[in-house]
């Protein structure tokens, strides 16, 4: 899906982070170049097109460190099973009219192209009918179409999302060397319309989605449509891992001058 990124519409990004992670601990104050990796996520989506930036965390202690880097953020409930579950308080919190356009940057993309979060909210804006958008990436590493931790997605005709898995979609039953079958990565940036978000709340977890955990499934399980932008190179990886933490150490460079 093309999208014309000529008249953005309005938009806000929330970044949900919390101090909980098993694989790297403390993760959103990790350290980089002098700067908390939530302050360079929230740095990075201020340079797109958004009206304004949000922390949502329930952490005091990551609330005072966006206090001090001047970073806009919301205290939300320790409860929230997800980081939509907890952007959809912060849109109660700040009464966001139904319509309004919501993008989830994740508080561990400290690299996250600015221009494709103004892509994310477009597509969503072209797209009506769709409570949701995200995007894909064409897959270049075949080892990455059996790989379960890529999730893959497939779409219909007009963009929008069929399916979501960890499996190798489509499966290719009978493989044609003269035919290249192009198989997608999504990754893992959404806009939502707030209506939705408030909606989100009240809907059981699915079937798919606890197979697969894959919290998007949930939305197209109950009938709801995620417009799905294509674009051809993958923004840099986030932060999993204390190897990636030094990779992006490494690129961003380690002095508080950046």
């Amino acid at each position: 899906m093309s999208v014309d990124t000529t008249l953005i519409p309005d938009f806000l990004v929330v970044i949900p982070a919390r101090l909980g992670s098993t694989r790297l601990p403390r993760k959103p104050l990790a350290d980089i170049g002098g700067k908390p990796m939530v302050i360079r996520v929230a740095e990075r989506a201020k340079q797109s097109l958004a009206q304004s930036v949000v922390v949502a965390t329930d952490s005091p202690e990551i609330q005072a460190v966006c206090d001090e880097h001047r970073i806009e953020c919301l205290l939300t409930s320790p409860d929230h099973p997800t980081g939509t579950d907890r952007i959809a308080e912060v849109a109660q919190q700040l009464k966001l009219p139904p319509s309004t356009l919501v993008v989830n940057v994740q508080g561990d993309e400290p690299l996250i192209p600015p221009e494709l979060i103004n892509q994310v909210a477009q597509a969503l804006a072209n797209n009506p009918s769709c409570a949701i958008s995200t995007v894909a990436v064409p897959i270049s590493d075949a080892s990455e179409i059996d790989n379960p931790n890529v999730v893959k997605v497939v779409l219909n005709r007009l963009g929008e999302a069929l399916y979501f898995s960890r499996a190798a979609i489509p499966f290719v039953r009978d493989p044609d060397p003269k035919t290249k079958q192009s198989h997608l990565r999504h990754l893992g940036i959404y806009a939502y319309r707030a209506e939705f978000l408030q909606a989100y709340t009240r809907l059981e977890p699915a079937p798919p989605e606890q197979a697969e955990a894959l919290e998007q499934l949930r939305a197209l399980w109950n009938g709801y449509k995620i417009a799905v932008h294509t674009t051809l190179k993958a923004p840099p990886a986030g932060v999993d891992t204390a190897q990636d933490l030094e990779r992006v150490r490494l690129i961003l460079g380690n002095s508080s001058s950046n």
